[in-house]
């Protein structure tokens, strides 16, 4: 358990370090395409999901384990954060407090491990069962529904359009929406399937459960999820005229206000940060070539400086 928990904590710090370039990144490219964020963010995702890296000169990481895999035994108990000001502040600190005696019937440190880890493995399982008890709320409140076209239902229990399901996702709409907002809405959430964003949030939640103590990672997954959006409203009103993005914002407006509880589900997509979705498609122009090379260049120096670690001599 004490080794795994290490692990954990190890693979979310170095995330975080990538996790705060894309959050800067994301402050400066204001006109780059939605979908560059969205693939920023899935470096994120395997950075978590794998248990590995590669060394690399070009890293930006500054150390691979901050906290030793031998910190419950060592007598000394430091960290390694790669700066060495850092380290001369606090293991000095941490040494003093969790300094293993022989007089002590347990290890300091070993105890605090032990425990935070079983805290760890408890609020990760809380999460995963809300996952599930959310997915099956959905189920029942859309249990009754009349298909209107081929994977599109209408539903007088939802009051957002959204998708559920992972394998054989399906779209769901409310029974009161307009002809007027029926086909706008639909060629939306048709772009989130084309996409497979039905996937990338369930799982973005996924890896959220096993990193829940990182404060980071839950700003990352909340802008995961507007990027998202973003993206398929990029998508959609790129081929639209003026006069249909203008239905097409007034279609979020009205079908977005309720979409609290949808939202809040790992499991489905419903209309989230609509004000500023608003905004935006009033601002759209599409990206120029040279905005959209200079941000794959930025996802491979990404992908090159934060999916691998400093290459020690």
């Amino acid at each position: 358990m004490e080794y795994l928990f290490i692990h954990v904590l190890n693979i979310s710090i170095t995330a975080s370090f990538l996790v705060l370039a894309i959050i800067l990144y994301r402050l400066f490219a204001k006109k780059a395409p939605k979908w560059v964020s969205v693939l920023l963010w899935g470096l994120v995702g395997l950075r978590l999901l794998f248990p590995f890296s590669i060394e690399s000169a070009l890293s930006l990481i500054p150390s691979k384990n901050t906290i030793p895999t031998t910190i419950t035994h060592d007598r000394y108990p430091a960290l390694d954060t790669g700066f060495e000001n850092v380290d001369e502040i606090v293991n000095p600190i941490l040494s003093g407090s969790m300094e293993a005696r022989p007089e002590y019937s347990a290890n300091p440190m070993h105890v605090w491990i032990t425990a935070l880890g079983w805290i760890w493995l408890t609020v990760m399982l809380c999460m995963l069962l809300y996952m599930a008890a959310s997915f099956i709320y959905l189920r029942i409140k859309t249990r009754v529904k009349v298909e209107r076209e081929d994977n599109v239902y209408l539903c007088d229990y939802v009051k957002t359009p959204f998708i559920l399901g992972i394998i054989r996702p399906r779209i769901y709409l409310p029974s009161d929406i307009s002809d007027k907002d029926y086909s706008l809405v639909v060629a939306h959430e048709r772009a989130h399937i084309k996409r497979l964003d039905h996937i990338w949030k369930p799982l973005g939640f996924l890896l959220l459960s096993v990193y829940w103590f990182n404060p980071l990672l839950w700003v990352a997954y909340v802008l995961l999820c507007r990027d998202i959006e973003s993206a398929c409203d990029e998508k959609v009103i790129s081929d639209l005229g003026d006069n249909e993005k203008a239905d097409y914002s007034e279609a979020l407006l009205t079908l977005g206000i309720k979409s609290r509880v949808i939202s809040a589900c790992p499991l489905a997509f419903g209309e989230v940060s609509v004000k500023s979705r608003v905004s935006a498609i009033s601002k759209y122009k599409k990206p120029a070539t040279i905005a959209i090379v200079i941000s794959l260049i930025v996802c491979t120096v990404f992908a090159v400086c934060f999916l691998k670690h400093f290459a020690t001599s």
